[in-house]
């Protein structure tokens, strides 16, 4: 019987200890949210936002501990979490991956699109892996986010972030799935408010709204909410566009024209003081 016991140990030490239970993800993004609330800062009353990206060089070393948080999901753990949580993942992981495309250039560029080529944009280089694969922005945006029958939210056009003045704002916190969908709320509402993106014309009874509603009208169409056009997702926010009773009424009964403003491509950079 000694002698059984003694092996059984002696195999069992063989074996060596069992391996650490893989950590959990962070689904409230602590590392991403201390980022943004360090280097982001709301300007023009809160409807848009600039970034440090002076700030997030001097903290990449901490930025690239979060890449790496999300490089490490794999496709079946990520695949196993909610719908809120997926997205808030996706939202996080496109704008947390362009602040480091960004950096990698910074300060010698004024745009995004200087991060191109003749023959291939910025968004179609594949230069992170995300879910067991190199992945391009664009991937990540239209291949997953707005994958058609995954999500299908439209708010989303609101909450990823190109890097440029022209681009709905960076927010300054991390999206969390348990607060995903007022978040999301809070970032139209944000953008509407912004008179050097969206406004509306009583005199031409137009709407001048932001260039990603002209490239991305079919997302609105699609019944969201009971919204099938551009012009019902208008006038159910119509409010956000004009504090005039009149001018939402127009709005509101869909009688106004849509034309697009046009697109700032410069970096959303905070000005060096």
């Amino acid at each position: 019987m000694k002698r059984a016991l003694v092996m059984l140990l002696l195999i069992l030490s063989i074996g060596g200890p069992a391996p650490a239970a893989a950590a959990e993800f962070d689904h409230h993004h602590r590392g991403w949210n201390a980022l943004l609330q360090r280097h982001v800062v709301w300007v023009n009353g809160g409807v848009a936002s600039q970034v440090d990206y002076d700030g997030f060089s001097r903290d990449r070393a901490a930025l690239e501990d979060y890449l790496n948080t999300l490089s490490q999901v794999s496709p079946a753990e990520f695949s196993g979490w909610s719908a809120p949580r997926r997205l808030a993942f996706l939202i996080n992981a496109y704008n947390a991956f362009t602040v480091s495309l960004i950096l990698t250039k910074y300060p010698a560029l004024s745009s995004i699109k200087d991060l191109g080529s003749l023959f291939r944009s910025p968004w179609k280089k594949p230069f992170f892996t995300l879910l067991g694969a190199q992945r391009s922005l664009d991937a990540v945006e239209h291949g997953m986010i707005r994958k058609p029958g995954d999500y299908d939210d439209p708010r989303i056009h609101m909450a990823v972030n190109c890097a440029a003045i022209g681009c709905p704002a960076l927010r300054n916190e991390a999206y969390r799935a348990d607060v995903l969908s007022a978040q999301l709320d809070d970032a139209v509402a944000r953008y509407l408010k912004d008179r050097s993106r969206n406004r509306y014309r009583p005199d031409s009874r137009t709407i001048e709204a932001g260039k990603i509603f002209d490239w991305y009208a079919e997302d609105f169409e699609k019944g969201y909410q009971g919204i099938f056009s551009l012009k019902q997702f208008f006038a159910r926010n119509a409010a956000l566009l004009t504090e005039n009773p009149t001018y939402r009424q127009v709005i509101g009964s869909q009688a106004a024209h849509i034309a697009f403003t046009a697109y700032d491509w410069r970096l959303n950079r905070q000005p060096a003081p």
